[in-house]
């Protein structure tokens, strides 16, 4: 079974099977105020968010939420690419949406996320 690395400080969300290194992407993660949690979660959910009507907007959440076992807490796309690579979020993994879609393919229910400073 897949498992997610995060490493806050490198802003990087790796994607391991077993021991191999399967992919890396770039992340935004969560503001001083609102810093992203340490510790160990596992997804619970995954939600597609479309755009809201044909050429609309995209939800804050880009294309994908996937929903941690820490309440409130997700990886998840973004209607704002350029803060990929920054502290910008409310605590949340941001991603470019085409990478959280990707990853969304490799991952389901119950996929173990750790995240380390």
């Amino acid at each position: 079974m897949p498992r997610i690395d995060i490493s806050l400080s490198r802003r990087r969300l790796f994607l391991y099977e077993g021991n191999v290194l399967i992919r890396s992407y770039p992340i935004g993660i969560g503001k001083i105020a609102t810093r992203t949690p340490i510790g160990r979660y596992v997804i619970i959910n995954k939600v597609p968010y479309p755009y809201s009507r044909p050429g609309g907007p995209l939800s804050p959440y880009g294309t994908l939420w996937m929903g941690l076992s820490r309440p409130g807490y997700g990886i998840h796309g973004t209607n704002r690419p350029s803060s990929i690579g920054k502290m910008v979020s409310r605590g949340c993994i941001r991603m470019f949406n085409k990478d959280v879609e990707d990853l969304g393919r490799r991952v389901g229910i119950g996929t173990s996320v750790t995240i380390s400073p």
